[in-house]
């Protein structure tokens, strides 16, 4: 069986890299024959019609809402489908699909969206925020990956410069959950199982991401963090997953993130589980019980 697995059309990214690789290595180790490929040219519009290549299934590592539609609507399957990407890159529409669904989610207000750079940043709608969340907060662009635009606001004139700083990106606030210097668990999720939960733990940033000086650690996955974490993916409809949980200093668990392509390599390193086999394994007998 032919395999394509896309890749962002600028990836540079060694864990990225890191990534597709052990994917392919692992579908190929099943005997499939998996190709790395960059996002262009995958699928297109031609007489009317979407136009791709043929493939058993896509294993789909971007976060590029068009080319993930277009090649849903070549007929190809996705691994993660093109509507969990969508909902997994925007976090404030994260936040949403997960409200009123029995998890536990950080407070958090969305900023109103502005077109003109121009305009004053709204006063009113800050004070409010604060009445709300209180200091300190987390500010976060509803877009980006490794920590990339999450800001831990401590004062009203740093939240007055994010504000303005981002005023036409969409963006919001977050209710900060205390859980120690910048600690959070990771726990991958293949399949809507729970595999295995590492700890990630940054002493010089609140931000726990592994990219920006995170270490981790095995973690133990508890049939309640287990149980929490698979009903995400399951909400989520997401066939691989890794959800970022935050612990309060009363134990409690808080749904932080999630995302449709979490890098696996450390938690492969520190759980000593074959993730990237797990997940072509669950690829493979979900495309040949179809």
């Amino acid at each position: 069986m032919k395999v394509l697995i896309a890749v962002n059309a600028y990836m540079k990214n060694k864990s990225q890299i890191a990534q597709s690789e052990r994917i392919a290595e692992e579908l190929t180790a099943r005997g499939a024959l998996a190709e790395i490929k960059k996002n262009f040219n995958l699928a297109e519009i031609e007489n009317s019609s979407v136009k791709a290549e043929k493939y058993g299934f896509c294993v789909f590592l971007d976060k590029d809402k068009v080319a993930a539609r277009l090649l849903e609507k070549s007929g190809l399957r996705l691994f993660n489908s093109a509507a969990a990407v969508e909902v997994c890159d925007d976090k404030m529409l994260t936040n949403i699909a997960l409200a009123n669904g029995g998890f536990n989610i950080p407070d958090c207000v969305y900023a109103p969206l502005c077109y003109h750079g121009d305009s004053n940043i709204n006063e009113e709608f800050l004070h409010g925020t604060v009445q709300k969340l209180k200091f300190p907060l987390v500010a976060k662009t509803n877009y980006g990956s490794l920590g990339a635009g999450v800001v831990l606001i401590k004062n009203f004139n740093e939240l007055a410069n994010y504000e303005k700083k981002n005023l036409t990106a969409p963006h919001f606030y977050q209710k900060f959950i205390d859980c120690g210097c910048g600690e959070d668990i990771r726990v991958i999720v293949i399949g809507g199982k729970a595999v295995c939960a590492m700890k990630r733990r940054n002493l010089t940033d609140f931000r726990s991401n592994i990219e920006l000086g995170g270490k981790g650690e095995n973690y133990c996955l508890t049939p309640k963090l287990a149980s929490l974490c698979e009903g995400v993916a399951e909400s989520l409809k997401l066939d691989y997953c890794g959800v970022d949980i935050l612990t309060d200093k009363n134990g409690e668990f808080y749904v932080c993130e999630v995302n449709s392509n979490a890098f696996f390599a450390a938690a492969e390193r520190v759980c000593g589980i074959n993730i990237a086999g797990r997940y072509a394994e669950y690829m493979l007998n979900k495309i040949n019980s179809i």
